[in-house]
């Protein structure tokens, strides 16, 4: 075999891949906006300053879908189908705008699994539709995102240059969900709920919670190093 043909058929299997991922991050989206939309999720006991104090019905249609795309697991799930989306289309394209995107993402759906079993699910009743909606958003699609990526990258799109473009992303969400929250006294989660903790405390965790994106990105990137001399050797 050829390296042209070997390297059109790792294309091919690659453009498969990413075209799967891209496929269940934008299904978990998708029901979840429309199911919000719909008031179709199981009404449950809201704290005070937390999303979810929406009227029902079509009353409260673009309130809940306001909420639901100011979610930070949303915006994560959303990062992963556009970068994978992007990837699909064309596999061998390489910009420094893609390796941002591909980079952010990673570490945005990683930490959304993480941070949700580690400290949400645990206080979190699924049922209804969220049965469905929740294992996409939270579990299968930071799954498939990491198994695509250790499997066909691209590898060595992970560099010391590009963090600060990859935390763009979170930092503009921290932004927006603070700034409406100002104006709504209503926050995503219970860590940065500012009605109940102040300013001071929700500032606090959102640091640790890029501090940890940081230490994620440095895990990546050796696990990239090596699957990338992995490969060099195998070739």
């Amino acid at each position: 075999m050829t390296d042209t043909t070997a390297q059109t058929q790792t294309s091919r299997t690659a453009h498969r891949a990413y075209a799967i991922n891209a496929g269940v991050a934008w299904t978990g989206v998708v029901l979840t906006v429309l199911f919000s939309a719909l008031g179709w999720y199981a009404d449950a006991p809201v704290e005070p300053g937390l999303y979810g104090d929406t009227p029902d019905g079509a009353a409260g249609a673009l309130a809940r879908v306001a909420d639901t795309l100011s979610y930070f697991t949303i915006w994560s799930n959303i990062a992963v189908a556009v970068a994978v989306t992007l990837l699909a289309l064309d596999p061998l394209r390489d910009t420094v705008a893609r390796r941002v995107l591909r980079l952010s993402s990673l570490l945005m759906i990683t930490v959304t699994a993480i941070v949700y079993q580690v400290v949400l699910a645990p206080g979190i009743d699924v049922e209804g539709w969220s049965l469905l909606t929740d294992p996409i958003l939270h579990a299968v699609t930071p799954l498939v995102t990491v198994v695509v990526w250790a499997v066909w990258g691209p590898r060595g799109w992970i560099t010391a240059r590009l963090l600060p473009g990859a935390l763009a992303v979170p930092l503009l969400w921290i932004v927006w969900m603070l700034a409406r929250g100002a104006v709504l006294d209503d926050y995503p989660y219970g860590f940065a709920n500012v009605v109940e903790l102040g300013y001071a405390t929700v500032a606090r965790n959102l640091f640790f919670v890029l501090l940890f994106a940081l230490a994620l990105a440095a895990i990546f990137w050796r696990v990239d190093i090596v699957l990338r001399k992995r490969r060099s050797r195998v070739a």
